[in-house]
């Protein structure tokens, strides 16, 4: 199967919830993909094909739904998961980093000694809407020195311009709306 045919394929699994989380909102549910091992398996390789053979060390997964996806790319790739979560989740010492949302601040930490400096890491995430999570979770990495060779998602919201934040990224994206 070539990478055009997958993207249809992918999509027809993805179920839009409206005004979820709130009013206005078109969620996109990403469990129906997830619930299918046939079609799950087909993400997960072709969201590490990218990736494979470039020594990837370490993926970082961005809670909560890139949990579920990056540690499957990790297994594919042989390599360690490295959560990043909302501040107070995580049990050792950590880094942090805050960044802006819509109306406020949020914070995301990872344990300090998660990799070592140079480690390569990819991070992986379900969806790229506005890009803030992302970036913060790459300026994380990059506080604890690591090398990102990319950022990877399941989903992009591309009219949210997300990957503009991303810039200094390799960015690869499944499924863009």
């Amino acid at each position: 199967m070539n990478p055009t045919d997958v993207e249809p394929i992918l999509k027809q699994a993805i179920r839009d919830v409206p005004n979820f989380p709130k009013k206005g909102i078109i969620f996109k549910d990403i469990t129906p993909l997830l619930g299918d091992g046939a079609l799950f398996a087909l993400a997960v390789d072709r969201m590490t094909a990218p990736y494979e053979n470039q020594g990837i060390q370490k993926v970082i997964g961005i809670e909560s739904r890139g949990f579920l996806l990056a540690t499957a790319v990790a297994y594919k790739l042989g390599a360690g998961v490295v959560p990043v979560r909302k501040k107070g989740k995580l049990p050792h010492q950590t880094a942090s980093v805050s960044y802006d949302l819509e109306y406020g601040t949020d914070t995301l930490e990872m344990h300090r000694d998660a990799f070592s400096p140079g480690t390569k890491i990819l991070v992986v995430d379900d969806v790229l809407a506005t890009g803030g999570t992302a970036k913060a979770t790459c300026d994380l990495a990059d506080q604890l020195e690591a090398s990102i060779a990319g950022v990877v998602f399941l989903i992009e919201l591309a009219f949210l311009k997300g990957r503009e934040k991303l810039k200094k990224q390799r960015v690869h994206s499944l499924i863009q709306f």
